[in-house]
C-alpha cells in the first residue's frame, strides 16, 4: 500500500475531510483510515461494529475521523476557538484561548467557559467509538482562576465504560501547567452513530 495521502476531489472536497486536516498523515495511511475515508467520501453509512475497526490502528483512525465529523457540526466549540490537539479511543485533548469576551466581573475567565472546554473534551472522548453518547451527569471543581490570554488545555480520559454507561475525568490546566479545574462526566450511550450518512453543511 502506498504511504501517500489519498487524493481528494478538487471540485467537491468532503466537508468532513476539510475538518480533518489536523489528523496526522500517519493515521490517514492506516488500512482502517483509508477505508473510513473512502466510505465518508462516498456517503456510505459507517458502523462502529465494522470489521475495519478490529485493530488498534483502525480504532485510532475511527476515533480521529469521528472527532473530525463531530467537530465539523460543533458550532459551539468552534465559536469558542477550541482546537483538538490529540484524539484516541476514550481520550481527547483540547485547547482554548481565553478571550476578552469570556471574562466575568472579576476580569477572570467565567466559569461557564472553563466548564465548556472540559465538557467538549468529555464529549469527544466519549463519542470516540462512533456511538452516539450524551452526558448523564457532570461535576466540576474550580481550583484556580484563568485570565485573558491564558491557553487552557482540557484532557479527558475514560475511567470506565460498561455497557451504555461511562465515566470520564477531565483536567483543565493553563500554559504554566497550573491545574485550573477538575471535571467528571458520566456518559450514556443512545441510539445511532456519529458518522452516519455524511452530508455537506
Amino acid at each position: 500500500m502506498s504511504n501517500t495521502t489519498p487524493s481528494l476531489p478538487r471540485k467537491r472536497e468532503s466537508s468532513v475531510v476539510k475538518a480533518s486536516r489536523w489528523i496526522s498523515a500517519s493515521a490517514r495511511t492506516t488500512r482502517g483510515a483509508l477505508v473510513i475515508y473512502e466510505k465518508l467520501k462516498k456517503g456510505v453509512t459507517m458502523n462502529a461494529r465494522d470489521d475495519t475497526a478490529s485493530t488498534a490502528h483502525d480504532a485510532q483512525a475511527l476515533a480521529e475521523t469521528t472527532a473530525a465529523a463531530m467537530y465539523l457540526r460543533d458550532s459551539a466549540s468552534r465559536s469558542l476557538g477550541m482546537a483538538i490537539v490529540a484524539m484516541h479511543p476514550g481520550y481527547c485533548k483540547l485547547t482554548m484561548t481565553v478571550r476578552a469576551d469570556m471574562l466575568n466581573g472579576h476580569r477572570s475567565c467565567h466559569g461557564a467557559f472553563i466548564f465548556a472546554v472540559a465538557d467538549s473534551a468529555f464529549a469527544f472522548a466519549c463519542n470516540s467509538r462512533n456511538r452516539n453518547t450524551v452526558a448523564a451527569a457532570c461535576h466540576i471543581d474550580y481550583l484556580a482562576p484563568a485570565y485573558e490570554g491564558d491557553v487552557l488545555t482540557a484532557v479527558a480520559v475514560e475511567q470506565t465504560l460498561k455497557g451504555r454507561a461511562g465515566v470520564y475525568d477531565v483536567a483543565v490546566t493553563n500554559q504554566s501547567s497550573t491545574l485550573v479545574a477538575l471535571f467528571r462526566g458520566k456518559s450514556a450511550r443512545v441510539e445511532g452513530e456519529v458518522i452516519g450518512m455524511v452530508e455537506e453543511p
